[in-house]
């Protein structure tokens, strides 16, 4: 059986301050098209919604769009940008850098699954 959706109509569209989590579901793979803007802090605009003090979903993505400093619990700091794919497990904060938003497309599923997801 062959699935095909696009992301111009998502399943579903979380809203956070800051940004937005656009998501669509097909068997065996959760597809997430996240939208930061500047200013935008997951510790700030996520972490009420998660209800955890740092981010536990595991990421696999790729940057579209801006840049994004993450920086994981114990310390150590990394930033990603246009063209960049990235693993970040577990465990991290992350902020937009600059004036330009960031489009993240993310793969690991996780994300379109539970992230900003409130509890209900």
């Amino acid at each position: 059986m062959i699935e095909v959706k696009t992301v111009e109509k998502p399943d579903e569209r979380r809203d956070f301050p800051r940004g937005h989590l656009e998501a669509v579901h097909l068997t065996g793979l959760d597809f997430a098209v996240a939208t930061f803007e500047p200013g935008w802090r997951w510790s700030e605009s996520v972490a009420p919604i998660a209800g955890t003090e740092s981010c536990q979903v595991h990421h696999n993505g790729y940057v579209v769009q801006g840049r994004m400093r993450v920086r994981m619990d114990d310390g150590a700091e990394s930033e990603v940008g246009p063209g960049d794919v990235f693993v970040v497990p577990p465990g991290h904060d992350a902020w937009v850098v600059g004036d330009e938003p960031v489009v993240v497309y993310d793969f690991a599923g996780g994300m379109a699954q539970e992230y900003a997801k409130a509890e209900g």
